[in-house]
């Protein structure tokens, strides 16, 4: 059976989406609607489809099986909540939404009608972090004691002033957390759990933004562990993402989605530093093929309407990400640390 895929946005990571769906045997775009006309058409004649000009029409358009969301940040809640409407499965590319409230109305919007909710995070799908995140869960470190992450990326100021959306409160919901480093911490809260209670620091400190070029956080986890967390688009020229992970039974170093340390105690369980021989392993049900970041994820999520799974990472499991960034900003706002609530326990099929 052909699944049809709708391309709702128009930018860069809509032909991202577009090309790794049609990665994938049986799976077709249907069709594409953005705001930037321009943009949209250009993507929809590459994939000689229609392009419509308003979200209703593009919504009415089959055969559509699944929405693939890639608008900017402050759309993505009430797109999904139309998608839901017209009965389209949909998966969104990170944030989900911009406050944990508009999280929470995506969630509760797909679950009336029935349909899977998905959030690109293609972190969690990465074969070294496959690998790693069965490792952990193993208890292979034993307790986990400290964690460093560091997301010290660099962007022109073009990149902001280019763009209509990026760097604003309204549409980008925030700037190195919310929009860059958020792919960080969902790893964190993946592997690691739940986050009990952060305290951070923003500023823009390079560019001419509304929001945060950079930020620092001190975050507890539930198990105790502590974790520093640094996120900034002002680091020239820019690096690899960073993660280290300290337990009782040794050290693990990810760089950017590869394991590039593994110095563990005698007497361990074994895990490896890879150099890419990861690649085709997977963990649990989930599927993790020698294809791209974004193909996984909408391999993952096929795989979950097909057997009626939970995808990689769900609504539910999204919402833990925009809650920790809201909480972070918060911090930066009063000056206080911030608790979290403990983590919901309403069953959902999301």
């Amino acid at each position: 059976m052909t699944i049809h895929v709708g391309i709702l946005g128009g930018g860069g990571i809509s032909d991202t989406h577009a090309r790794a769906a049609t990665e994938i045997p049986g799976v077709e775009v249907a069709a594409v609607h953005g705001d930037n006309a321009e943009k949209a058409r250009r993507l929809a004649a590459a994939h000689q489809v229609p392009d419509y000009p308003s979200l209703q029409a593009f919504l009415r358009h089959r055969p559509m099986d699944v929405v693939a969301i890639g608008s900017p940040s402050g759309c993505h809640s009430e797109e999904t909540v139309a998608c839901a409407r017209a009965g389209l499965h949909v998966l969104v590319e990170k944030p989900m939404a911009v406050t944990a409230e508009d999280a929470e109305k995506a969630i509760e919007a797909c679950d009336a009608a029935g349909v899977r909710l998905g959030v690109f995070f293609q972190d969690r799908l990465q074969p070294d972090l496959v690998r790693l995140k069965a490792f952990l869960d193993a208890s292979g470190l034993g307790r986990i004691l400290l964690v460093t992450a560091q997301v010290k990326w660099h962007r022109p100021p073009e990149y902001y002033s280019a763009s209509r959306w990026r760097g604003t409160w309204a549409l980008d919901g925030g700037g190195a957390v919310m929009n860059q480093g958020i792919h960080t911490l969902d790893l964190m809260l993946h592997l690691l759990g739940d986050v009990a209670t952060v305290s951070g620091r923003t500023g823009a400190l390079r560019h001419a933004i509304e929001v945060e070029d950079t930020a620092v956080a001190t975050l507890e986890f539930r198990s105790g562990a502590l974790a520093t967390f640094e996120a900034t688009t002002a680091a020239y020229p820019g690096y690899k993402r960073r993660l280290e992970i300290s337990g009782e039974r040794g050290t693990i170093v990810v760089e950017h989605d590869r394991v590039i340390v593994a110095d563990l105690a005698p007497g361990s369980p074994p895990f490896a530093a890879s150099p890419a021989a990861a690649v085709g392993e997977s963990a649990a049900s989930h599927v993790v093929s020698d294809a791209t970041p974004h193909r996984r994820i909408f391999e993952d999520f096929l795989r979950a309407l097909r057997d009626g799974a939970r995808p990689i990472c769900d609504g539910r499991e999204g919402r833990r990400s925009v809650e920790l960034v809201r909480a972070l900003y918060d911090s930066a706002r009063t000056g206080a640390a911030v608790t979290l609530p403990p983590p919901a326990t309403k069953p959902g099929a999301v």
